[in-house]
């Protein structure tokens, strides 16, 4: 109900009565909300009464923008390349090393298997690695297992952090229904059925159609998770002889945190079974007669595993392996030997090892350095193309003899 302007009452009884008014139909429970009571409050976010600022965007304000922008990109993207060209690297593609004639002696890699990259190049201490590969003994009926031995020199002192990373191309872990592949709940060693994991994300790798038990851990992404490994680099003597190691963790590799994602299993080995891949493998992921009472696999300990379920973005990619972060890598040969368990001609790909340092910026990433200048490059040329439109045919702000009401040749009509 509106109330009615009285005459002879002022504005300060008007307000008085009208609130008296709606708190009366407010106290009456006939069933309907008053219209009243329905208005927003008065405030300056509710009435849209909040002050903005809206930009003027004319040719002195945006040319100037796109000169700093493109500047400042500039200059970040020359810091960032000119600092992870000092960053030393070599990586060695020994996707092809099973494929050697196994118990030979060690034979020169092709130039197209290893890149390396040392700001101080001591050509006098550097030669082409060498590779030699043998055949490791397995139980009867596992698949054949390989150990590939690769011999590589370090021409320059690697000091400030050693890393090893192992790369793989081809491999999409950015694929939607392989990243989904994982139960949360089950890492967290929440109880779990077959059913709930086959008919949740791990399907089709929940539930093991033979046994019927629940696959631990189940989905895609554990089931094709990276098991080669890698001993510690090894100095040679002149007679290719091993006199000492360069000891490297396997700790620590991981994101701050990303431990708290997993917990430890309490599920009985006789309810579960390993990924199918497992079943078959060798290695540290191996289990070819499945799991055995108090011989679970257990994610929060293992930090590979980790590694490996944080999904990279892009089909090549690599991951940490292991790290030295205190000693330094001395100038010499060295050997590298490698379990070589992980099959890679299923989906196309290579497999490298990877030696590096890492710079304040990261690891060997030309990439970034590379995007900023392009955005600084982009933004100088608009800047440009804006200048010399402005030189050309000037316009000036703010003129109304553009507007479609008063340029008729332009008007729709």
């Amino acid at each position: 109900m509106l109330n009615r302007i009285r005459p002879g009452r002022s504005r300060g009884n008007e307000q008085q009565e009208e609130d008296e008014e709606i708190e009366d139909s407010g106290d009456r429970d006939d069933g309907k909300t008053s219209y009243m009571l329905q208005r927003p409050a008065n405030t300056a976010l509710r009435q849209q009464r909040l002050k903005a600022w809206h930009p003027l965007l004319t040719h002195s304000t945006v040319l100037p923008l796109l000169v700093g922008i493109s500047v400042l990109f500039a200059v970040l993207g020359g810091v960032s390349y000119w600092t992870v060209q000092k960053a030393d690297e070599l990586v060695i593609d020994y996707t092809d090393c099973r494929k050697l004639q196994v118990g030979q002696p060690p034979v020169q890699m092709p130039s197209n298997k290893f890149w390396y990259h040392f700001k101080n190049l001591n050509k006098t201490a550097f030669a082409a690695p060498e590779w030699s590969v043998e055949s490791i003994p397995v139980p009867e009926g596992n698949p054949l297992s390989y150990r590939c031995t690769i011999l590589f020199s370090v021409p320059n002192e690697m000091a400030n952090g050693v890393f090893l990373y192992y790369r793989l191309t081809d491999f999409y872990q950015n694929h939607r229904r392989y990243l989904k592949s994982i139960d949360y709940s089950q890492m967290q060693n929440k109880p779990r059925t077959a059913k709930d994991l086959q008919d949740g994300q791990c399907k089709p790798l929940g539930r093991d159609p033979n046994t019927g038990k629940g696959i631990y851990p189940c989905g895609l992404i554990a089931n094709s998770i990276f098991n080669d490994t890698f001993a510690d680099p090894q100095l040679l003597n002149d007679q290719s002889q091993p006199i000492s190691n360069f000891t490297m963790s396997e700790k620590n590799i991981v994101w701050s945190g990303e431990y708290k994602r997993y917990k430890s299993p309490t599920y009985n080995a006789s309810d579960i079974v390993p990924p199918p891949f497992w079943l078959g493998a060798t290695g540290p992921f191996g289990y070819p007669n499945g799991y055995q009472e108090g011989k679970v696999f257990d994610p929060r300990s293992n930090e590979h595993f980790q590694v490996w379920m944080r999904t990279a973005g892009f089909p090549t990619f690599r991951k940490l392996y292991k790290r030295n972060d205190h000693d330094t890598l001395a100038v010499g040969r060295y050997q590298l030997v490698i379990e070589d368990n992980y099959p890679v001609a299923m989906f196309g790909g290579t497999k490298s090892v990877i030696l590096s340092r890492t710079t304040w910026v990261g690891g060997r990433n030309l990439e970034l350095g590379f995007l900023q200048i392009s955005v600084a490059a982009l933004c100088f040329l608009l800047a440009l193309l804006l200048a010399a439109k402005q030189l050309i045919r000037p316009r000036r702000p703010g003129d109304l003899n553009y507007l479609s009401w008063n340029n008729p040749s332009k008007s729709s009509r």
